[in-house]
């Protein structure tokens, strides 16, 4: 699986890997932000579509 994590904010590289460490290790939280940003996605195309 491929996946892609943008940031509201500068983050320094350490603080990236730390990120993604925490992902890997916890595949229940990547699920929960997957499905998060999923849900705000469609809620985007929503908006857009109407």
């Amino acid at each position: 699986m491929n996946f892609t994590f943008s940031a509201s904010r500068l983050m320094k590289a350490g603080e990236v890997r730390e990120l993604c460490k925490e992902m890997r290790n916890n595949p229940t939280l990547l699920l929960a932000v997957e499905v998060k940003a999923r849900n705000k996605m469609n809620q985007m195309k929503l908006v857009q579509s109407a």
